[in-house]
């Protein structure tokens, strides 16, 4: 039986087809990639959920409640951004633009439409001072990962 989640999940990529199941992946990896190997992110309260929590769902009500009231890791829209640029550089070299655009990320906005996906689903969170115009123009896909780009050493 699937779960809420996976449900959601699979009427997001209906609804939106733009992205590739590889894109949410690559978002999520970025995401742990910058929090705990980068080091990114500032402890922040994140905002309920847009929604009621269903039956299934109840079991992990309490641990939903903790997370609404107290500080997480947040990693902003900027940042995480630049730690994707880094995470596509490590994991794909000089392809990474071809493979990126290949799971439907073409421009930093493409990773602020995945993440702000994922929070109206309920699989990502956000503070109250984040927008999806954070993701906006952070840097150009071309220059980023053009040969000329200097990768910062593998912290």
């Amino acid at each position: 039986m699937s779960s809420p989640t996976d449900r959601a999940f699979t009427e997001l990529l209906k609804r939106d087809k733009r992205f590739k199941v590889e894109a949410y992946v690559f978002v999520y990896e970025t995401l742990d990639f910058a929090q705990n190997v980068l080091h990114l992110g500032q402890r922040e309260i994140n905002e309920p959920l847009p929604f009621p929590l269903d039956e299934e769902e109840e079991v992990e009500s309490s641990a939903v409640k903790k997370a609404e009231s107290e500080p997480q890791n947040h990693v902003t829209g900027q940042d995480l951004c630049v730690a994707a640029r880094e995470y596509a550089w490590k994991m794909y070299g000089f392809l990474a633009p071809m493979v990126l655009a290949s799971m439907g990320i073409r421009k930093t906005g493409d990773i602020g439409d995945i993440v702000f996906n994922l929070i109206g689903t309920g699989q990502m969170r956000k503070t109250a001072h984040d927008r999806r115009e954070d993701f906006d123009d952070v840097f150009d896909f071309d220059t980023a990962f053009s040969q000329n780009y200097k990768i910062a050493n593998d912290p």
